[in-house]
């Protein structure tokens, strides 16, 4: 049990690095530019398009970055961490 209890300690403090994030963001804006890229070629803009293709790329990066920070975000694990402390009273 204390092995993985500093299994889950050392998950909960290792994050990816920084270039992770950048290429994240680089990865939003190159769909961006082939997305823009694409509706240019055409008369009408397609707003219906650009506001889904908004709202899903934003979605996607906020529960990648929420879910790498489990205690802080709104995705939370508080229900595992309170049973991780009940096992522990019953330890004691």
């Amino acid at each position: 049990m204390i092995d993985i209890t500093n299994t889950r300690v050392m998950a909960a403090r290792i994050h990816p690095p920084p270039i992770v994030y950048v290429f994240l963001f680089v990865v939003g804006l190159a769909c961006s530019l082939l997305a823009g890229y694409g509706m240019a070629e055409g008369k009408y803009r397609s707003w219906i398009h650009i506001l889904g293709f908004t709202v899903i790329m934003g979605e996607s990066l906020f529960v990648i970055i929420d879910m790498e920070y489990p205690r802080m975000g709104f995705i939370r694990l508080d229900a595992y961490d309170q049973s991780l402390v009940e096992l522990r009273d019953k330890m004691r």
